[in-house]
């Protein structure tokens, strides 16, 4: 594709905008680096990702349908880290709770995974040396 650069931003709908802003917040510990009315962006380093409220995001993909949250998961997103199970203890601190894991998976990574208010899956995960 011509002028492929990398992907920069992902777009989250979310029904509960300041829940779940807050929850990025004290589970990230990364500020807001832009909000308004209806959304609020998060730089991750080499991405950002912008919670949206989901009342908001149908003029976004327009004619395409905005899905509940109930409707189930088609995504995931994945945070390298160095100790998955420190990040798992810390999570817990903060009132997290895991969805699965920490686990090691047979391609030599350890995950543990957890979901944000918002019904997005985050997975933490750590390579394992052999």
């Amino acid at each position: 594709m011509l002028g492929l650069k990398h992907i920069d931003v992902i777009t989250v709908f979310v029904e509960e905008l300041e829940r779940t802003k807050s929850f990025y917040c004290e589970v990230f510990g990364i500020p807001v680096v832009y909000e308004d009315s209806h959304s609020a962006v998060f730089n991750f380093g080499n991405m950002s990702i912008n919670l949206l409220a989901a009342s908001e995001a149908r003029e976004l993909i327009d004619p395409a349908a905005v899905a509940v949250r109930e409707a189930g998961t088609r995504f995931q997103l994945t945070i390298r880290v160095e100790d998955v199970d420190a990040v798992c203890s810390d999570l817990y601190e903060r009132g997290v709770a895991l969805l699965n894991g920490p686990m090691n998976r047979p391609w030599g990574v350890r995950t543990a995974s957890f979901v944000d208010p918002g019904g997005h899956i985050w997975e933490v995960a750590q390579e394992l040396t052999q």
